[in-house]
C-alpha cells in the first residue's frame, strides 16, 4: 500500500504539464496585445478577465484620455497588453497604456508611410517643448514647431485635438517628435495660392500694415502678406518706415509685382500718386534760386528736398568758394531752410544737381573788382609750402608770394627763412585768376620801385628797363645751361629763374631752329611766352621776340604796301637802333 501510495505523488514534471495542456489551446501569449472583458471596477483599479487561470487589474488612470475622464465601463472589451501570464501573486499583468501605445504606433508607422497627418493632444510641459498624445503614443513638440511665429501663451492650444506631421520615429527608443508649424505651413502655403491666384499686378487693394522692418513694411491683405518696400512708400525721401506707417493701420497699396514661384508680392504706395519727377524740369529752371529743407548731410553733400518727393544735391564741391575740404556738417544741419540754385537736372536718372555757393557773392570776383593789379596791402602768413608764402586776404580768400617774389637779391628758398606762420606782410597783387580761384602776390615788388613797374602794363621794352619782375610777355636774357634734343634749359639774367626754349622756339626760320647752334654760357634775348608759378615753369622764345621786333618795325617805319620792301624796313630799323 505504500509503495502505491508513493506511486500516485505528482512529481514537478507532471505539473508542468498539466501547466502547458492547461494553456496549450488559449491563443494568448506574453508582451501581446489581447482582448478582454471588464469584469468590475473596484479602488480605482480595473478588473479584467483575458481568459487565463486568474483576471488582472489595472490602474483606472490608464484608461483615461488627457484632457478627459475614463469612460470604461463593467462589461466592455478592451485591448490591453499582456506583461505576464502570472506574477507572484497568482495574477495576470496587465497594461493598457502599453497596449494603447503599441497600437498606436503601429498606426502611426502606416500613417508615416502615407505622409498623413495624425491627430494628437498638447498635455505637458517639458524643456525646450511640450508632450503630445498621439492616442496612446507620447510625442514631443519642440517649442520652434509650435506655430510659425513664437507665441507666447500656448494655453488656448493645450488639451484640444489637432492635427500634427511626425518629423522623426524611432521604436526601439520609443522616440516621436511631431510639428504642428508644419501643418499650418501647408495650410498656409494652400490659402496663400488661392489667395495669389485672386490677385493682378497693378491691383489696388486694402490691406493692414502688420509688421515694419527697417527695409519696408510687411502688410496683410486678408489671409496673404506683401512687402511694402521703404522706397515705394512716398516719392520723397523715407528714412525709416516707422517715420509714416504703423502697425495696424489701414493702408490703400497697389500690388506691383507678384512672384509666381515664391509668390511673394510686392506692393506700392507711391504708385498711388503721381510722379512730382514728371513736371519738375518745368518748376526749377536751371539756373534759378529756389528754397528747400536739408533733409539729410552725407560725406560727399547734403540733400536738399525743395517740395514733396523733389529733392536736389548740393555736392561738397558746390558748398562755399573758401571752405574746400571741411565736412558738409559743418556748413549746414538737417531740418535748416536753405537758399540753393539749380546747376542741373536729369529727369530719367531723378537728380537735381544744386549749388549753395552759387547765391552768394564770389570772393574772388569781389577781390579783383575791389583790390586791382598794383594794389598794396597786408595780410597774415597763413602757411608756408615749398612754393612760398600763402597770405590770408580780404573775403576769406589767400593769396601766394611765389618764391621767385620775394626777394631781388637772394633766392626764394633763402628769402623764405625770414618768415615764420602768423607774420604780418605787406605785398602788391600781381595777379587775379578769377577762374583757377588764385591770387598772385609779390612782395619784392614793393622795393627798388618793384611795385610800380609790376603796375605798369607789360611790354617786351618796359620789364627789361624797368628792372620790374619778368612776367609773360617780358623781353628777358637768357644764359644757355643746357642743350638737349628738343631745346635748351636757360637761366634769366639777374634772376633765379630758370626757364626752357623749345626747338621751334629757337628761330622763326626752320634752319634755325638748332638747338646745337648755342654753346652753354652764351646770352642770348627772348621774350617769356609762359609762366606757372605753380608748377614753378617758365617758357622763352626767340622765334616770338623776332615777331615782336618784325611787327614793331612795320608798325613805326611803314609797310609793304608803301612799296618798301620787308628787308627796306628792317634795314631802317637797325640802322635806326644803331644810331640810337
Amino acid at each position: 500500500m505504500a509503495k502505491s501510495a508513493v506511486s500516485m505523488t505528482p512529481t514537478l514534471e507532471d505539473f508542468e504539464s498539466l501547466l502547458a495542456e492547461s494553456y496549450a489551446d488559449r491563443p494568448v501569449s506574453e508582451n501581446t496585445v489581447v482582448k478582454g472583458k471588464v469584469l468590475a471596477i473596484e479602488n480605482d483599479f480595473v478588473i479584467i478577465d483575458v481568459g487565463l487561470k486568474t483576471e488582472g487589474k489595472i490602474p483606472l488612470k490608464e484608461f483615461a484620455v488627457p484632457g478627459k475622464d475614463s469612460d470604461v465601463k463593467v462589461g466592455s472589451t478592451v485591448d490591453v497588453y499582456l506583461e505576464r501570464i502570472e506574477n507572484a501573486l497568482g495574477e495576470a499583468v496587465l497594461s493598457r497604456d502599453k497596449a494603447k501605445r503599441e497600437e498606436a504606433w503601429t498606426r502611426l508607422e502606416e500613417m508615416t508611410t502615407k505622409a498623413e497627418r495624425v491627430d494628437g493632444v498638447i498635455f505637458g510641459r517639458v524643456k525646450g517643448g511640450f508632450t503630445v498624445d498621439l492616442g496612446g503614443a507620447v510625442a514631443f513638440l519642440p517649442g520652434s514647431q509650435v506655430d510659425v511665429r513664437p507665441i507666447r501663451d500656448v494655453t488656448p492650444l493645450m488639451h484640444v485635438s489637432q492635427p500634427f506631421v511626425i518629423l522623426k520615429m524611432d521604436r526601439r527608443r520609443g522616440n516621436i517628435v511631431v510639428s504642428r508649424r508644419a501643418v499650418m505651413e501647408e495650410t498656409r502655403a494652400e490659402q496663400r495660392s488661392e489667395l495669389v491666384g485672386n490677385l493682378a499686378e497693378n491691383q489696388v487693394v486694402d490691406g493692414v500694415v502688420k509688421n515694419i522692418t527697417d527695409y519696408g513694411a510687411f502688410v496683410d491683405l486678408g489671409g496673404i502678406d506683401g512687402l511694402l518696400h521703404v522706397t515705394d512708400i512716398a516719392w520723397k525721401r523715407v528714412n525709416h518706415p516707422s517715420d509714416v506707417l504703423t502697425v495696424g493701420q489701414s493702408v490703400k497699396v497697389q500690388i506691383i509685382r507678384i512672384n509666381p514661384e515664391t509668390q511673394r508680392i510686392s506692393l506700392g504706395m507711391k504708385q498711388l500718386d503721381k510722379d512730382p519727377w514728371e513736371i519738375v524740369a518745368e518748376k526749377f529752371a536751371v539756373g534759378s534760386k529756389v528754397k528747400g529743407k536739408v533733409t539729410n548731410i552725407t560725406d560727399y553733400g547734403a540733400f536738399v528736398e525743395l517740395e514733396d518727393g523733389i529733392e536736389g544735391l548740393v555736392h561738397v564741391s558746390e558748398m562755399s568758394w573758401t571752405k574746400k575740404n571741411v565736412h558738409p556738417g559743418k556748413i549746414l544741419s538737417t531740418s535748416e531752410q536753405v537758399e540753393v540754385q539749380v546747376l542741373e537736372i536729369d529727369s530719367s536718372k531723378r537728380r537735381i544737381s544744386l549749388g549753395l555757393k552759387q547765391v552768394q557773392n564770389n570772393p574772388w570776383e569781389t577781390f579783383a573788382s575791389k583790390y586791382p593789379k598794383g594794389t598794396v596791402l597786408e595780410g597774415e602768413v597763413k602757411n608756408m609750402t615749398e612754393f612760398g608764402l600763402f597770405v590770408g586776404l580780404d573775403g576769406d580768400v589767400d593769396g601766394m608770394v611765389h618764391l621767385s617774389d620775394l626777394d631781388w637779391k637772394r633766392p626764394g628758398e633763402e628769402a623764405i627763412k625770414d618768415y615764420k606762420k602768423g607774420d604780418m606782410v605787406k605785398a602788391v597783387v600781381l595777379d587775379v585768376d578769377q577762374e583757377k580761384e588764385r591770387i598772385s602776390l609779390g612782395i619784392k615788388q614793393l622795393s627798388e620801385g618793384g611795385a610800380g613797374a609790376s603796375a605798369t602794363k607789360s611790354s617786351p621794352a618796359g620789364a627789361a628797363a624797368t628792372g620790374g619782375a619778368p612776367r609773360k610777355g617780358s623781353k628777358v636774357t637768357c644764359e644757355v645751361l643746357k642743350i638737349e634734343d628738343g631745346g635748351i634749359e636757360v637761366r634769366i639774367s639777374g634772376t633765379d629763374i630758370t626757364a626752357y626754349a623749345k626747338r621751334a622756339d629757337l628761330a622763326r626760320d626752320r634752319d634755325g631752329q638748332r638747338p646745337d647752334r648755342f654753346a652753354v654760357g652764351e646770352k642770348f634775348d627772348a621774350v617769356i611766352t609762359a609762366m606757372d608759378a605753380k608748377a614753378r615753369k617758365v617758357n622763352v622764345s626767340i622765334k616770338a621776340l623776332e615777331i615782336a621786333d618784325e611787327r614793331e618795325a612795320v608798325a613805326q617805319y611803314g609797310s609793304s604796301d608803301s612799296g618798301a620792301s620787308l628787308g627796306d624796313i628792317l634795314q631802317a630799323a637797325l640802322k635806326k637802333k644803331e644810331s640810337e
